[in-house]
């Protein structure tokens, strides 16, 4: 049987950090002094002052974004809610090529079960997107991994135009995005999905845009609430806070350098590095977006120097060529909206626990955060055959054995595997005897008894293995379902969540998925999630 929820244990590449976390142990909760629950969640909006004027101009921005991306009624209602005085709970991603893999669907599916969730404690609450369009890593969004109908995978990377280190939201499709839009539209089959995709994805329009079309159209249901942060509306709001980070940079910095300096005395990871001339800003020089720097006391732009005085004229003049680094981002976020809980990925958990003290310094109080929904989606062919040859998605993930010849093993006629087993068997049972015969006899022997069992044990394996190899050379048949299990379930020895486009899986079970996916994240498992879908 298949289980519905694995340890983080056994999933491959947990950082001790992360898993601290969900443990909530006493080591961690220095770094996070809010439990990652909803009841805590609920309770913060105790803490969280709310300026109700900027909120009502955040509101403003939001409705103009959403209305341009085609929102729902559901989605309106809830930014004139957030106007009206409702606390936010926020999720984001980047904004990745055919809306990106399916870990942003668990985003966003998170982060709608978590906002239902504290309503239903009492307390007014609506769900954001975070739309991460001020990355400016090109290579990270411009790639989506497609499956066909027999599991194999299909790269697609799109043709783009714009200045390099831009942010990928001045980033646009260039010519052949529509022929590509229809490609991988063609792969999903005559679904809501392409519909979406070839309505979303042309020659021109910008990656931010683009996604955020997708999935407006994905969560139309569902009222969820999209923000792009490069708005230059946005960013007039953002001016104090960025002119407050660039004066008090060299504090914050020190700060940060001291709160690494705690994780790594308690032997957890930086997921973030700094540096003494560090500050929490970026600029655009030439479209390209640049750290702002100290240096010598005041301040340098790809090696330019600027005095204090004239990089506040610039960021009050034009703040939207300014944007938050990752430490500073989440603050960002907090400052334009009443916000009880961010819900992040590992990686993003881990570097909160740096991003804590710039919180402190510059709002006050630390946001809670905690972890978005991780899952695996097994489709009924592939569960068939994870059944047939009786394969456990831990052994899968770490590799314990190349999952062709697992296969070839386990294909060995009944008879032949019932041999093998008895062989073994024998072996330790005679092997065991006359070790005990030897330590009467002389002890001095019982090592090398012991060395020769250890011999005859990986003869037997050898031969075995030799066996399931004819097995395989007999039959390609065992060699396509392996390929098929792992492209499905850990494609490039990765979690299928970090690699598999979300669309594929909305083009074969349509909105339903949706509300599976949302019952899933408010399931009492807290680890690693197994969904088997129905066909």
């Amino acid at each position: 049987m298949i289980p519905d929820c694995i340890s983080f244990n056994s999933i491959p590449h947990t950082t001790r950090i992360f898993s601290d976390f969900l443990s909530y142990t006493p080591e961690i909760r220095k770094f996070f002094p809010t439990p990652p629950d909803v009841a805590h969640v609920a309770a913060f909006a105790r803490s969280v002052p709310r300026d109700r004027e900027r909120q009502a101009r955040v509101a403003d921005a939001l409705e103009k974004q959403n209305r341009a991306w085609g929102a729902s009624e559901p989605t309106l209602r809830n930014i004139q809610r957030l106007r009206d005085g409702a606390f936010a709970v926020v999720t984001g991603q980047q904004v990745g090529l055919f809306g990106g893999p399916l870990m942003s669907l668990f985003k966003a599916a998170s982060v709608l079960a978590l906002a239902g969730q504290v309503e239903q404690s009492g307390v007014e609450c609506v769900p954001v997107f975070w739309l991460a369009t001020e990355d400016h890593d090109l290579d990270e969004v411009n790639q989506a991994l497609l499956p066909t109908h027999d599991f194999q995978l299909t790269p697609f990377t799109a043709t783009t135009a714009g200045v390099a280190g831009a942010p990928v939201a001045h980033i646009r499709f260039a010519e052949g995005t529509n022929e590509l839009a229809a490609e991988a539209a063609k792969l999903l089959g005559e679904s809501l999905a392409a519909d979406y995709l070839r309505e979303s994805y042309a020659e021109g329009e910008t990656f931010s845009n683009a996604f955020a079309k997708l999935y407006t159209r994905i969560f139309r249901e569902q009222g969820l609430i999209f923000l792009d942060p490069a708005d230059p509306d946005l960013h007039r709001i953002a001016a104090p806070l960025f002119v407050d980070a660039l004066h008090r940079s060299a504090e914050l910095d020190q700060a940060v350098l001291e709160r690494n300096q705690e994780l790594r005395d308690l032997g957890y990871h930086e997921q973030v590095k700094v540096t003494r001339e560090s500050t929490p800003l970026f600029a655009l020089v030439d479209g390209a977006r640049v750290p702002v720097q100290r240096a010598n006391g005041a301040f340098a732009i790809a090696k330019k120097s600027v005095s204090s005085e004239e990089l506040q004229k610039r960021i009050e003049t034009v703040p939207e060529n300014f944007s938050a680094n990752v430490l500073l981002r989440p603050v960002l976020q907090d400052y334009w909206l009443p916000t009880l809980a961010y819900i992040g990925g590992p990686a993003e958990i881990a570097y909160f626990a740096q991003a804590a003290v710039v919180y402190e310094k510059l709002l006050g109080r630390v946001t809670p955060i905690l972890p978005r929904m991780s899952t695996t989606l097994i489709e009924p062919r592939i569960e068939r055959l994870l059944n047939k040859y009786e394969v456990e998605l831990p052994e899968l993930f770490h590799g314990e054995c190349q999952l062709r010849d697992c296969l070839a093993t386990r294909s060995l006629p009944a008879e032949l595997k019932q041999d093998f087993e008895q062989t073994r068997l024998a072996v330790e049972s005679s092997m065991q005897r006359v070790s005990q015969s030897l330590q009467t006899l002389d002890p001095t022997l019982v090592e090398a008894a012991r060395r020769a069992a250890s011999k005859m044990r990986y003869q037997v394996k050898r031969l075995e293995k030799r066996a399931a190899q004819a097995e395989l050379r007999r039959t390609e048949v065992l060699s396509r379902h392996a390929a098929q299990i792992e492209n499905a379930l850990y494609p490039n020895k990765s979690l299928q969540e970090r690699e598999i486009g979300g669309l594929y899986f909305y083009a074969n079970h349509g909105p339903e998925l949706i509300n599976r996916l949302i019952e899933m994240a408010q399931a009492r498992c807290p680890e690693h999630k197994v969904l088997r879908l129905d066909s």
